[in-house]
């Protein structure tokens, strides 16, 4: 099973590292109903993205710095 979720997590933090995206909307996007493709978890278990409040009181998903060193290991952050 991590083959097939390693590239779904790396399109995950490759997706909120290019801005911070609210969490609903990461949510909306990635959630599923197959309990075997856990992508938000393992990303969020791993530390490599993280939810924190705005100013506006909106929580955002960015990624985190292990995150973004996951990205430049994989070629997918310059």
């Amino acid at each position: 099973m991590a083959d097939v979720l390693e590239p779904l997590v790396l399109d995950l933090v490759e997706w909120v590292a290019r801005k911070p995206r609210p969490y609903a909307e990461v949510m909306d996007a990635w959630k599923t109903s197959c309990p075997r493709l856990t992508v938000w978890e393992d990303a969020a278990d791993a530390g490599y993205v993280s939810c924190a409040a705005n100013g506006g009181g909106l929580v955002e998903v960015t990624a985190t710095d292990s995150g973004r060193r996951l990205l430049r290991e994989n070629g997918r952050l310059g």
